[in-house]
């Protein structure tokens, strides 16, 4: 029996008459691109139903009658109008009047949040996009209070991985009703900083990095993010494709607990993920939320455009089959991913580092760990799901006992 591999094909041709080689490569793109078009529509049919599932169980919950404080970035477009819509919201629903305390200059979601709390909150909510919530999350962290999510921000990554809707009113009804789930956080420390909050560490709930990614974000002009969103960055990114790469020692400790050491490593970027998605792109497929460790993910190119050219196509096959890894045949890219639980980084020279794309100070030494299920978030799907039923910050710390 013919099994009709590519190298079956490539033979195939040589003994066809009528049809010649560029035909046939003309044939195996057109097999190879429906095959990658069947597989997106597929997903998107998944998505539908997966979002008329989630619908559903939204529209099913239970309130909760908690004592809630909305944690308010005050800077993003609406804030305002979205602050007076919550508390009208909350009337409706029969919810007692919340706290509303806004982010300030001098006063993070981490510091909102734990005033928040000393004032007698049982569920915290960041209403804001995903640098807010990062900063309130790490107030709540290991407090056995529930964290809710309002996401208005430019990307909602955090809200899009853990399937919290978009639309206010459903983020809402979510936020205020039963059904939570613990996750992972991350925590990046700077060691030879003079800053004491950068020794202490930041907490982060996406992705963080050293190098390409960090320099993206330090460079790009804010107005051009305003206009732009994400796209900013791959315009910044395309003055830094040829800048120096980042030598030096990466430390790993794998779930076991063993150690493994690389020295003289050469790289364009590092990524530690809590989860893998990004708008259009899945960096590191089999991150868990609530597994328990990071992954880690090293890219380098060489070659010039060619090697990112590659690259980027290397990082589209982990996006359309789910695993990490380079296409069979990819030169001049680098794609080497590890899981662990925690990392150290010394660098030869002084690198920009970021956590959730928030830019950090430059070092050369960067310290990474987990904090296994140390965040309790409420999420749209139900409470069995997950194994916690959730309403107040008592009945968490029972359930998960």
């Amino acid at each position: 029996m013919c099994k009709f591999t590519p190298f079956a094909i490539l033979i195939y041709m040589n003994f066809s008459d009528g049809i010649s080689g560029l035909e046939w490569l003309a044939i195996i793109a057109l097999v190879l691109a429906f095959i990658v078009l069947w597989h997106l529509i597929l997903r998107a049919l998944a998505h539908a139903r997966h979002r008329q599932e989630e619908i559903s169980a939204i529209n099913s919950r239970r309130n909760d009658p908690a004592e809630y404080a909305f944690i308010v970035n005050p800077s993003k477009p609406g804030a305002q109008q979205i602050t007076e819509h919550i508390l009208a919201f909350c009337r409706a629903q029969g919810v007692p009047k919340p706290l509303v305390i806004e982010t300030q200059l001098d006063k993070d979601g981490e510091a909102c949040a734990q005033e928040a709390i000393a004032r007698g909150a049982q569920v915290i909510v960041a209403v804001g996009g995903d640098g807010t919530v990062r900063t309130v999350a790490a107030g709540v962290e290991g407090t056995n209070h529930p964290l809710a999510v309002i996401p208005i921000g430019t990307a909602n990554l955090f809200a899009r991985n853990l399937g919290i809707p978009l639309k206010l009113d459903d983020a809402l009804r979510v936020a205020l009703s039963h059904g939570s789930r613990r996750v992972d956080m991350g925590c990046m420390s700077l060691p030879d900083s003079h800053r004491a909050k950068d020794r202490h560490g930041h907490g982060f709930l996406l992705i963080s990095g050293i190098g390409f990614d960090a320099t993206m974000m330090a460079t790009t002009d804010p107005r051009l993010k305003g206009r732009m969103g994400w796209l900013a960055y791959g315009v910044t990114g395309m003055k830094h494709l040829f800048d120096r790469k980042q030598i030096g020692t990466i430390a790993i400790t794998d779930r076991d607990g063993d150690v493994h050491t690389f020295r003289d490593v050469q790289f364009r970027t590092f990524l530690v993920g809590n989860c893998g998605a990004i708008p259009m792109v899945s960096l590191m497929p089999e991150a868990d939320y609530s597994d328990g460790l990071l992954d880690f993910e090293l890219l380098d190119t060489d070659g010039g455009i060619i090697g990112w050219a590659n690259l980027a196509q290397d990082l589209f096959y982990q996006t359309i089959w789910g695993r990490s890894g380079k296409r069979l045949g990819s030169v001049g890219s680098t794609v080497d991913h590890m899981q662990g639980t925690h990392a150290e980084i010394w660098l030869n020279h002084s690198a920009y580092a970021e956590v959730d794309g928030d830019l950090l100070s430059q070092t050369k030494h960067v310290s990474i760990e987990v904090h296994h299920r140390s965040l309790i978030v409420r999420v749209p799907r139900k409470p069995a799901q997950f194994g916690v039923s959730t309403s107040t910050s008592q009945s968490v710390s029972k359930s998960e006992q």
